[in-house]
């Protein structure tokens, strides 16, 4: 383990004990008994809890209605060809693979200003990330060539993604900064999940409201009024040109929700720094900063299976409403559908924090993840809307625990980083920039993989009906291969350490070890 002095200094610890990350005397006149100290402290204030929860709200509200409808709005609505969107949708989350850690690396290397170190990016990054994703649902007009019209959406989509990694890795960050102890981070978390499903209801269901009557008028005017179905007309110029403008009202709706929420958070959350969290400035270089975090069991187990889980319900949800209007003749009810699923995942986020309560984060995991496999199976042979609610309620609790599970459990990983390595301090938005980079590109993969599927199958945007191949390829995206990504998640995180009984031993160390390891290193040693 290397350490420079001038780095020592720059911290103020330039003891020999601090650079060997080996316990550390008290200093003259503190106590030793320092956590009990802590132990004592009020705990998180019920109102900061619940406007953090709120500044959340921003990435499920778009990123759900990005999730649920951006393909169908470039293939359908913009009537793009599909190796054209499926280039927009994995290039703008291949842009995500340099933003997010590079955002991360960029937070943590940033100072503390008066309101914060975390917080200035929040508010600096919204009125530009409201303006990109407004600007991403606008369709231009018709007389631009398809090139141009590809730049469009392609530098709209990357600029949306770059404002959304300032805000959302900034505030995810704020996780290790509210105070209280490691049980009021796992309250203030709940709250989180609870009220990002909440938004997730809620972008979904707006924007499903709001368009999924245009989408099901675009079907109908494929009838000729004898019923039969015409295969080589497009949707008439009007019904077209009223879904595009509907697109847009829906933009605007969650635009404005986007602001209230960062408002919020601006003034109901102030950052508090911790012993092993200083909101000071990180000194280690970006590739040492890349080994250290990455080089973590812990913390690689659960970003492998997160990654998986999160890979398998996003390809599920991003194909949701083309196997609904194109496989199981629901063009009309999918929305309805979201909307079932979001409210029982919204009122399931309470019961899933009860179960890992008392249970255990691994076995809510296992629990939790395996409910929508059978789900999926009988979404996929039968085609009954009655039956289709059923298991849409099966599947919204499902998907409560990947909202909950997965951020309930990374600052358990951190709280292992730094108890393995002492001297490593203000690493905390990097690892928050890989949990948040591997959302998103598990999103982006997800949407390129479905897209480009349906284009090797032959799907055309102008058909009212489609080959067999299609229809094919819809049922294998809708279960086979989330089930099968399921099931290597579920395999991922039987690897994963940090049992019950490990998690309470690492909260005991860190109420013990407080007071040590307050210097930072250049190359700290992988777990």
């Amino acid at each position: 383990m290397l350490v420079t002095q001038s780095m020592l200094q720059g911290e103020g610890q330039g003891d020999a004990p601090a650079r060997a990350g080996l316990p550390q005397e008290p200093a003259p006149g503190k106590s030793a008994q320092q956590p009990s100290r802590r132990e004592s402290k009020p705990t998180l204030p019920l109102r900061r809890k619940v406007c953090y929860a709120i500044g959340g709200a921003p990435y499920q509200l778009t990123g759900n209605a990005l999730g649920f409808f951006l393909q169908i709005f470039l293939l359908d609505v913009v009537q793009m060809e599909p190796f054209h969107a499926s280039l927009i949708l994995f290039l703008g989350k291949a842009w995500d693979a340099v933003a997010d850690p590079m955002v991360g690396f960029l937070v943590s290397r940033s100072p503390r200003r008066r309101c914060g170190k975390l917080i200035p990016w929040v508010i600096c990054s919204t009125p530009f990330g409201v303006f990109f994703y407004i600007m991403l649902w606008f369709v231009p007009s018709d007389s631009l060539s398809v090139s141009l019209k590809f730049f469009w959406y392609l530098i709209m989509y990357c600029f949306f993604q770059t404002c959304m990694s300032c805000y959302h890795v900034s505030y995810s960050s704020l996780t290790m900064f509210l105070g209280g102890s490691q049980g009021d981070r796992d309250s203030a978390t709940a709250y989180r999940m609870g009220v990002e499903m909440l938004s997730t209801l809620v972008g979904s269901g707006i924007q499903g409201q709001i368009v999924g009557s245009h989408h099901a008028s675009m079907r109908k005017s494929c009838d000729v009024e004898n019923g039969t179905l015409r295969n080589d007309t497009s949707p008439s110029p009007d019904v077209l040109e009223n879904t595009r403008g509907a697109y847009v009202v829906a933009s605007l709706v969650l635009a404005s929700l986007y602001c209230f929420s960062c408002l919020v958070l601006f003034w109901g959350v102030k950052e508090q720094p911790g012993p092993y969290s200083p909101l000071g400035k990180t000194r280690l270089p970006f590739f040492a900063s890349l080994r250290a975090v990455l080089g973590h069991w812990t913390y690689s187990r659960l970003l492998c299976g997160f990654l998986l889980a999160s890979l398998a319900f996003q390809l599920a949800q991003g194909i949701f409403a083309f196997f609904c209007t194109h496989v199981a003749g629901l063009a009309g009810s999918f929305q309805h559908l979201v909307l079932i699923m979001l409210v029982v995942a919204c009122l399931s986020v309470p019961g899933w924090q009860w179960f890992l309560v008392k249970f255990g984060k691994k076995t809510a995991v296992f629990v939790g993840l395996s409910l929508i496999i059978p789900a999926l199976v009988v979404i996929v042979v039968t085609h009954n809307f009655l039956v289709y609610v059923f298991m849409i309620v099966v599947a919204g609790s499902s998907l409560a625990v990947l909202f909950l599970l997965p951020w309930s459990m990374l600052p358990d990983a951190v709280d292992d980083f730094k108890l393995q390595n002492p001297t490593c301090l203000n690493l905390e938005p990097f690892f928050y920039s890989f949990y948040v980079f591997f959302n998103k590109f598990a999103g982006g993969l997800s949407l390129g993989i479905s897209t480009m599927s349906l284009h090797f199958a032959g799907y055309r945007a102008a058909d009212c009906t489609h080959n067999p191949r299609v229809i094919l390829t819809l049922k294998i995206l809708m279960a086979p291969v989330p089930i099968a990504l399921l099931l290597s998640s579920m395999a991922v995180f039987c690897s994963y350490p940090i049992n019950e009984e490990q998690r309470k031993q690492i909260r005991m160390e860190m109420e013990a070890a407080g007071h040590q390891g307050q210097t930072e290193c250049l190359e700290p040693e992988a777990s």
